[in-house]
């Protein structure tokens, strides 16, 4: 015989849903002791496994009763089934939903890019400290390191080709010393 709390830590759940699965009507101990402790055996563990297991499927209490109660294969399996399927379309929501969010944040990226311009690279470049011949430099080496890299990024300041061509030749230059 173990009690409410010995019941709960071999069971895995807290002394407090053992007490909520007796108020459902799904448990009830074996006998109480005088001074009002409530005293479970094997069949109660058992059935509390049970319980539990079928709360990790995701089952609500109120099914959970209804499987008890009948006790039975088929009923078992067609439950089991229903909540298979409850599971699929809650996953297909999240993909949807996740999907939604890949989407929306792709955009905004976009959006983020479109926004940022020649004339707001520099500042901000300039506001994080950069001289004239830092991002002189800075060009030398993505030019030197990733050229295509580079003229895509110019591009994407909505810089003319005209001017891609000349800061690309600029940046194929050698930086002056200060």
């Amino acid at each position: 015989m173990l009690s409410v709390t010995q019941l709960a830590r071999k069971t895995g759940i807290s002394r407090t849903t053992v007490l909520y699965y007796e108020r459902a009507g799904l448990i009830t101990p074996t006998n109480r002791s005088d001074n009002g402790y409530r005293w479970y055996g094997d069949n109660e563990i058992k059935r509390l496994e049970t319980i539990v297991a079928y709360r990790a499927y995701g089952l609500p209490v109120s099914e959970i009763a209804s499987l008890l109660e009948h006790n039975d294969t088929i009923t078992q399996e067609v439950v089991l089934k229903e909540q298979f399927n409850a599971l699929e379309l809650e996953i297909k929501k999240l993909r949807q939903q996740q999907k939604a969010i890949v989407l929306l944040l792709e955009q905004n990226i976009q959006s983020e890019q479109e926004m940022v311009n020649k004339d707001r690279w520099v500042a901000i470049m300039e506001a994080a400290g950069f001289s004239e011949q830092d991002m002189h430099n800075w060009h030398i080496q993505f030019e030197k390191m990733e050229p295509q890299g580079h003229e895509d990024f110019l591009k994407s300041l909505s810089i003319d080709d005209d001017e891609v061509k000349k800061i690309r030749q600029w940046s194929q230059q050698p930086a002056q010393k200060a």
